[in-house]
């Protein structure tokens, strides 16, 4: 353990201490997914506090706690993974009703999204047990904060994870993604990420942000066109080592057609500009923010104003 480490187990219980946490409860802590330092206070509070900690390698984790200076006998680390996590959950689940704190961290980043925890999760719940989220890093957020992508009329984004390892299976599923209006942020690791590559190229110029190796020594972030995917995983061998998260942009934004500005322009000669733009939206399935733009175009006002 670094002194910086043992600074931060002595900021945590200066901070967290005083929190309550109660026995009985499951903690899900999430986890740095590259980077020791983005541990939060209360994690390392926790992980220090747990009776046990519920992990999906319990190598991995019990590296990660000796890293802060946490020790945990082997006793204390319960390996609950993706092909045990049904049976392991009761084991989890009797302990809890004997009053213990655990914490369960997947390998990296938050639990029971991309990695196990929810069968768990969804376990203690059943059994009337309290289950309390340690947030943390997540490579989910961290890709989409820094892909500068946006959907239509500003609706979010679509997490699809893995698409499936089989060509053909893989195919259906962007083909599926091709028409989705909002970005979709999926997820790759290194043995496969040519093989994703070529399969996205076929969206053309659709704009994919990569990670690569977030928050690690070597993260790389580049934003390109699907199509040039490929050639530029090529361009340098060391592009395709290490962890993928690649986040697909919003299909461009459909305009308004002919048929769409004509019911706007009648409606906007008897309605006032947002109930117009609504029911032009609701009768055509114009997308309501492309409309609202047109009407501001045709009632001759600047765009992004706000008619009262």
């Amino acid at each position: 353990m670094s002194a910086s480490f043992a600074s931060a187990l002595s900021a945590a219980r200066e901070a967290a201490a005083s929190q309550h946490y109660p026995q009985g409860t499951l903690y899900i802590v999430a986890t740095p997914i590259g980077n020791l330092a983005d541990i939060s206070l209360r994690a390392l509070h926790l992980l220090q506090l747990a009776d046990a900690v519920a992990c999906e390698d319990t190598r991995h984790t019990q590296a990660l706690l000796r890293a802060y200076g946490i020790d945990k006998s082997p006793s204390q680390l319960l390996a609950v993974h993706q092909h045990n996590e049904q049976e392991a959950a009761r084991g989890v689940i009797e302990r809890l009703l004997q009053g213990q704190r655990i914490a369960y961290a997947s390998d990296a980043g938050t639990p029971a999204v991309s990695d196990p925890g929810a069968r768990l999760v969804a376990a203690a719940r059943a059994a009337g047990l309290r289950v309390v989220p340690l947030p943390g890093a997540s490579s989910i957020t961290a890709a989409i904060s820094v892909a500068g992508a946006q959907g239509h009329d500003d609706t979010g984004f679509v997490f699809a994870g893995f698409l499936p390892s089989k060509a053909g299976e893989r195919d259906g599923a962007i083909e599926r993604l091709a028409g989705e209006p909002r970005p979709v942020v999926l997820l790759e690791a290194p043995h496969r990420i040519e093989a994703l590559a070529k399969a996205l190229a076929v969206l053309g110029e659709r704009p994919v942000t990569v990670g690569r190796e977030l928050t690690k020594q070597f993260e790389e972030v580049a934003t390109m066109a699907s199509q040039a995917l490929p050639a530029w995983l090529a361009a340098d061998a060391q592009r395709t080592r290490g962890e993928f998260v690649l986040v697909l942009h919003a299909t461009a934004q459909p305009k308004p057609q002919d048929d769409g500005l004509r019911v706007l322009q009648l409606l906007l000669n008897e309605l006032p500009l947002k109930s117009a733009v609504k029911l032009t939206a609701e009768i055509t399935g114009g997308s309501r923010n492309a409309l609202y733009q047109a009407a501001l175009r045709l009632k001759g006002m600047e765009p992004g104003s706000d008619p009262q």
